[in-house]
């Protein structure tokens, strides 16, 4: 009787997500098609996936499809992973959040680095000078990318802002800056005495089983890699992508991954297999502009939502975890048609409860 029962339960839960399954395909379906959506979709519910499809082409140059097993640019879904780092840091007590960073990473001058907190660059209100230069994709096509577009290490580009003064008081204004991530990447280097990316792979890569994500070097071929196509305002044709070296965004958006490995730490995260319960509140803490530590946290009580986006160029992602209901959902693409973000609404509004 009893293997009768859960045989029985089997079928129902199955039957469930079969309906839900259609359901979302009756909604993203039509969607894809119509925003000309490249890419790959996931989604679960509670513990289980209830969607996940592909859509497009990863290849242009020889039409090649995207499938479950495409890989992609993660760009500022980067700064998440940082974040973490930082995060399980502090809990060993081998810094302290509300410091300034001069104490891990002496050699940074003192105008900045004495008068800065960790806090801060971890919710983009140091007042660090911007080391992004591009302002539209106009610019960028006419200009470049400015420093991403030639080849650096990770110290050439910190050295490259590090004797500019604050833009502003710290802690005052929100400002979005790549360059508050990669100073927490050189402190994570310092005080492991390794670096980034083999502190990233052993802290979280490895344990979480993520065999399709890691730190990206403009130099490497990266198997399932999709490529990355974008179209301007004022076209319908795909371009390349401009050439860049996506290792110079380092700590603060170099990572490829999958959408299943992303699920792996969005679950690990959430499932306090990272970092405690007191560090991820006060990584879901909303500051200035409504970003905590690597994410935006958004919502009025009852439709709370974690909001973390990736956007380079044609490199485009999203990652969304709501908080008040049992919902994550992952989007990433290989261009920059789509809107990601409300795609991610749309998803959330069709799944029933």
């Amino acid at each position: 009787m009893k293997y009768l029962i859960i045989f029985s339960l089997t079928i129902a839960i199955h039957h469930v997500l079969i309906a839900q399954e259609a359901h979302l395909k009756s909604f993203i379906q039509p969607y894809a098609i119509k925003n000309s959506f490249d890419g790959t979709i996931l989604v679960q519910q509670d513990t289980a996936i209830i969607y996940h499809e592909s859509f497009g082409i990863a290849d242009r140059r020889f039409n090649l499809p995207i499938n479950k097993e495409t890989i992609y640019n993660v760009a500022s879904i980067t700064k998440a992973f940082t974040a973490v780092l930082i995060l399980q840091l502090a809990e060993q007590g081998k810094l302290e959040l509300n410091k300034p960073f001069k104490a891990y990473l002496p050699e940074y001058p003192d105008q900045v680095s004495q008068n800065v907190t960790l806090h801060q660059l971890l919710n983009h209100t140091s007042g660090i000078t911007l080391i992004d230069t591009v302002s539209s994709v106009e610019n960028a096509m006419k200009y470049g990318l400015g420093i991403f577009q030639t080849p650096h290490t990770s110290d050439q580009i910190l050295r490259s802002f590090w004797n500019k003064p604050l833009v502003n008081e710290p802690g005052t204004k929100f400002k979005y800056n790549n360059a508050d991530y990669i100073v927490l990447g050189k402190i994570v280097e310092k005080i492991y005495h390794k670096t980034y990316e083999e502190v990233l792979n052993e802290k979280i890569l490895k344990p979480l089983g993520m065999h399709h994500s890691g730190l990206m070097y403009e130099k490497d071929i990266i198997k399932n890699l999709a490529s990355t196509y974008f179209r301007d305002d004022n076209s319908t044709v795909f371009i390349n992508n401009i050439p860049m070296f996506i290792e110079n965004w380092y700590a603060a958006g170099a990572m490829y991954s999958s959408p299943k490995d992303l699920l792996k730490f969005s679950n690990a995260l959430y499932g306090l297999k990272l970092i405690s319960k007191k560090s991820l509140d006060l990584m879901l803490t909303p500051g200035l502009d409504n970003y905590g530590y690597g994410v935006w946290v958004k919502g009025l009580d009852g439709k709370r939502r974690m909001e973390r986006y990736g956007q380079i160029m044609g490199i485009n992602a999203v990652w969304m975890k709501f908080l008040n209901r049992p919902i994550t959902i992952i989007i990433l693409s290989n261009t920059n048609v789509a809107n990601l973000g409300e795609l991610a609404f749309g998803i959330e509004m069709n799944v029933p409860d």
